[in-house]
């Protein structure tokens, strides 16, 4: 667990209503002493110099799996599912998905993805049951 912490770039997602047009979109991941997961999902809006947008829910991992499963709460008492499905073995991309198939995010140690990752990664999210019709690629810039 403590590879899988801290900055993800969100390099393409079936977005939430909340990842209306994101520029830089960051996912962050801190583990809390409680053991559950302090996270910062930040990106400016509708352009490089867009407004600022911060979100802070907190992810609770479920017991005995493997670390992989979790509960993503933006307001209480509300809990989303947020399944690692993906992730590599040096831990430079992963994929979150929902059993639903209603969001995916395709996610990089990295802002920026060689394009024939990014397609062997979007084949993935495909086999995975996914419209990837619907996949959209965000915006980095290089800090």
């Amino acid at each position: 667990m403590n590879r899988f912490m801290g900055d993800w770039y969100v390099i393409a997602a079936i977005p939430t209503f909340i990842e209306k047009d994101p520029y830089n979109p960051v996912e962050r991941y801190e583990k809390n002493a409680d053991g559950s997961i302090a996270t910062t999902f930040s990106f400016h809006q509708g352009s490089f110099s867009g407004p600022l947008k911060v979100y802070h829910p907190t992810g609770f991992i479920v017991p005995q799996t493997g670390n992989a499963e979790w509960r993503m709460q933006f307001v209480w008492p509300f809990k989303s599912e947020y399944l690692i499905a993906y992730l590599d073995q040096d831990y430079k991309h992963t994929i979150i998905a929902r059993n639903k198939r209603d969001y995916v995010w395709l996610m990089s140690r990295q802002p920026t993805l060689e394009q024939a990752r990014y397609e062997e990664l979007v084949t993935k999210i495909r086999a995975m049951g996914y419209d990837t019709s619907k996949l959209q690629r965000f915006k980095h810039q290089a800090k």
